[in-house]
């Protein structure tokens, strides 16, 4: 297949475009800057504008790109941002597919369990209503960008992400340093779920999803068992070695992190109804193999 990729060059895309290539698939690579390879395709999703003529003969369309949730404290600069960044984004992209000839097959577009708001104990599958606050609104806008895709009859995919668990990169790139120190603690209450999935398994959902035909609409990208922060703060200390004593009380993080602080104490207990109904089967389901597997993708350093 010929597959273009937005978001090639952050932790997801560039783990997806080395898999494909592997299996001998053709990737084009949308680039925010002149192009400098025969892979690479202009776009500027803040102008949503894409060079559709690059996607020409393209079967299916990958839509990573957006700013990341954690860099930074959530000004109301950086909130616009990250709005913008996936709104426009995806508005860019899902007009530019429709003004094909012949349109890809299928379009799976990003999105995150951020759409379900704090669901506390509370388990939710993709049926479930969207929450509230400004991740359960984000991630509304965002699906709904796609509208110009699906209105044109190409089968849309929206992959909820969880928490991505990667020796190097995202939240876990975080983690890790901080626990191979003895650092590492609960968060608050240690009760909020968290809803992880390790990268190998994202990556073989997101090839999931292009390959299903019967599948559209929302999917949770997340293992079937979340567990809690108190739980992963367990799993951690045994994989790494490490004593967990230390906790980072609510007050403080709220503190540190600003309104970003909600995202880490709150919690959001998904589970991936739509992937395990299909026929996905995951390869690292629980919290200690999916770190375990974190640990030897980066040669076992610990």
């Amino acid at each position: 297949m010929r597959i273009a990729i937005t978001g090639s060059s952050g932790l997801i895309g560039t783990a997806l475009v080395r898999s494909l290539r592997a299996d001998g698939h053709e990737v084009v690579r949308l680039v925010r800057r002149a192009p400098g390879a025969e892979d690479e395709v202009r776009w500027d999703p803040r102008r949503q504008w894409v060079a559709a003529e690059g996607l020409v003969g393209c079967e299916a369309v990958v839509h990573l790109a957006g700013a990341g949730i954690g860099d930074h404290r959530w000004t109301d600069a950086y909130k616009k941002e990250l709005r913008d960044s996936r709104v426009l984004g995806t508005t860019a992209v899902a007009e530019a597919v429709a003004s094909l000839d012949t349109p890809p097959r299928v379009l799976v577009s990003g999105s995150a369990i951020g759409f379900y708001g704090d669901t506390g104990a509370r388990a939710v599958d993709e049926s479930a209503p969207p929450g509230d606050g400004f991740l359960a609104d984000l991630c509304q806008d965002w699906e709904e960008a796609a509208a110009p895709a699906q209105e044109a009859g190409v089968r849309t995919v929206f992959a909820r992400t969880g928490l991505v668990v990667a020796g190097e990169g995202g939240a876990w790139g975080r983690l890790f340093p901080l626990f191979r120190l003895g650092l590492g603690g609960r968060m608050g209450s240690g009760r909020q779920y968290w809803s992880f999935i390790a990268l190998e398994d994202h990556i073989a959902a997101l090839r999931h999803l292009l390959a299903t035909e019967d599948l559209a609409g929302p999917v949770n990208l997340t293992a079937p068992e979340p567990v809690t922060n108190r739980e992963v703060t367990a799993a951690m200390g045994r994989v790494l070695g490490r004593p967990t004593l230390l906790s980072v009380p609510a007050p403080a993080l709220r503190l540190a992190l600003g309104e970003l602080s909600n995202d880490v104490l709150g919690s959001v207990r998904a589970v991936p109804r739509r992937l395990l109904d299909s026929g996905f089967s995951f390869a690292h389901p629980t919290i200690e193999q999916a770190l375990r597997a974190a640990l030897a993708a980066r040669g076992g350093r610990r």
